[in-house]
């Protein structure tokens, strides 16, 4: 299967475990959800490396680096689905697609990068998306406050350090299975010292309507891990990053179909959405 397939689906599933956490969120918290999901993922995965013939032979230091990743993922999943709850399944992965900005402003302020034309287009659709997602949504949510739109580009900014660390780690080892399960467990490993740890104490909730799509959430988002990894172990973070970056379109399409009585989309959501995707892929192929 190509690597371009693979990141297409790595999309679909990213925005199903979107869309499934949104509904699961009416009934729960994000924490819970990001518990049920680091659970799912560990489970699922060792049990799939242990029938496909156990632990490989791997590099340590491919090791480590998806440790690291493992972790930070953790606070991907926890800042997405914060955002999911905040202000909504489309606007949320709208703004979290938006990695390929951060890194292009990063490139240009740190390293002195000079910016091609397509992403100086790219960028300018970026930030055309992000104010339409974000107009004036105190009017459809009621709770909404400014500062909840930093936990989808929070978690943006993690994704966009995360894949040039797994595509380096799967060029000392491709071992993309392993080293998913792997994640999963530092994840989960991470998840237990934040509940140990955290002087905040937010209650994990245990909803009965909550509790299938919460394990959706994880079989999707378990899916997808295992795809990106799959598919970066296949192909350049150039090509397969703006395809994988497309979820928001699945997260919109999704939220029309299956949460209509929970999030309304307004046009301002799809044309932001669309210009936000846009504007990814710009930045990547002008990159």
């Amino acid at each position: 299967m190509p690597a371009q397939l693979i990141a297409l689906l790595t999309a679909i599933f990213y925005a199903s475990a979107l869309v499934s956490a949104r509904r699961g969120l009416k009934y729960s918290t994000p924490i819970t959800v990001t518990c049920v999901s680091v659970i799912v993922q560990t489970v699922t995965l060792w049990a799939a490396i242990f029938l496909t013939g156990g632990i490989p032979e791997v590099s340590p230091i491919a090791v480590l680096l998806f440790v690291i990743v493992g972790i930070t993922q953790l606070g991907v999943r926890f800042l997405a689905f914060t955002g999911v709850h905040k202000i909504g399944a489309s606007r949320s992965s709208s703004l979290q697609s938006i990695s390929p900005l951060i890194a292009a402003v990063i490139a240009v302020t740190i390293l002195h990068e000079k910016p091609s034309f397509a992403v100086v287009v790219g960028t300018l659709l970026v930030v055309i998306g992000i104010i339409l997602v974000s107009w004036r949504p105190e009017k459809q949510i009621p709770t909404f406050r400014w500062w909840h739109l930093l936990f989808p580009v929070a978690a943006a900014f993690l994704t966009g350090i995360n894949h040039p660390i797994r595509r380096y780690a799967l060029s000392l080892s491709n071992e993309p299975l392993f080293f998913a399960g792997l994640m999963g467990s530092a994840s989960l490993a991470g998840f237990i010292g934040y509940l140990l740890l955290s002087p905040v104490n937010e209650p994990l909730i245990w909803n009965r309507k909550a509790i299938w799509p919460f394990i959706m959430t994880g079989l999707f988002e378990t899916l997808s891990i295992l795809f990106i990894v799959t598919a970066l172990s296949l192909g350049t973070v150039v090509v397969v990053a703006p395809i994988a970056a497309t979820y928001p379109v699945w997260a919109l399409l999704g939220t029309v179909i299956f949460l209509r009585d929970l999030e309304p989309v307004k046009l301002l959501t799809i044309l932001g959405t669309l210009s936000v995707v846009a504007g990814t892929i710009a930045i990547h192929v002008g990159g």
